[in-house]
């Protein structure tokens, strides 16, 4: 699935924060977290891959391992919330099963 302009843009604030492209901070590591958790709460979704190839061909980003750990959390977030959507869904289940 392409990578939506919402996603693009929230990329291009990631790699305008980012000081130093061959090592995160902690901070970034949570606005990132932090950025990507907006955009799923929003109803957006995303490839990891994609990101992570978005990343590689920016052309700012020449360390791998930053590239990949933004991969990774991007995935974690996403995958995060949707368990938690999936976890509130059957929360809602009014069965009186069992009782």
């Amino acid at each position: 699935m392409p990578l939506t302009n919402n996603v693009i843009i929230k990329l291009n604030e990631i790699t305008t924060m980012v000081g130093d492209k061959s090592k995160l901070s902690e901070s970034e590591i949570d606005e990132i977290k932090s950025i990507f958790k907006a955009l799923v709460e929003r109803g957006e979704r995303y490839d990891v891959d994609e990101i992570e190839f978005w990343f590689k061909n920016e052309g700012s980003w020449k360390t791998k391992e930053p590239r990949i750990r933004i991969a990774n959390l991007s995935n974690y977030i996403q995958d995060k919330y949707q368990q938690t959507a999936h976890l509130r869904i059957l929360s809602d289940d009014n069965c009186d099963c069992g009782s």
